[in-house]
């Protein structure tokens, strides 16, 4: 992590290994770069973007790729409530992190919405709903296939 002043800070993560048994080895290049501006005190966002690439087969020097853009933006309501907005897109049209079994792959769109309270400075409790839309119908719902997939989620987050 790169901090350029006290608002502005970029990141770059990395894995390299492989994530099969040992006797089907495919070795895998994960990044996930991002780039975080706190523009006032009220408000942030969050730009990024992770590329990977997965080998075809076992000491093969052909490779399949995915790849995901976001952005966050965030506004703090008061000291101990924020909300958020997110929008991203992950395409792994051949199932490198997320296989699907269908003709595109993994290829989708997602919007989320959340509010946080800050239960303490080591506790946030958040609500998130969150919908995603693929190419193809990789959701099910009552064992209909489905293109969308809407959800409402909480999650208590506790920092030791």
């Amino acid at each position: 992590t790169y901090k350029y002043d006290s608002t502005t800070s970029f990141n770059w993560s990395t894995f390299v290994g492989n994530e099969q048994p040992d006797s089907l080895a495919k070795w895998r290049y994960y990044n996930n770069f991002y780039l975080q501006f706190q523009v006032t005190e009220k408000f942030g966002i969050i730009a990024g973007f992770d590329i990977g690439m997965q080998q075809k087969n076992y000491a093969s020097s052909d490779y399949n790729m995915c790849y995901s853009p976001i952005v966050n933006i965030q506004y703090k309501i008061t000291q101990k409530i924020s909300i958020a907005a997110r929008g991203e897109y992950y395409s792994d049209k051949n199932g490198i992190i997320i296989s699907t079994g269908t003709p595109n792959g993994f290829q989708t769109i997602g919007y989320s919405l959340n509010l946080d309270f800050r239960i303490r400075d080591n506790a946030i409790w958040r609500i998130e709903g969150r919908t995603l839309n693929s190419k193809d119908k990789i959701f099910s719902k009552d064992s209909d296939a489905m293109n969308t997939n809407t959800f409402i989620t909480t999650a208590l987050a506790i920092s030791f």
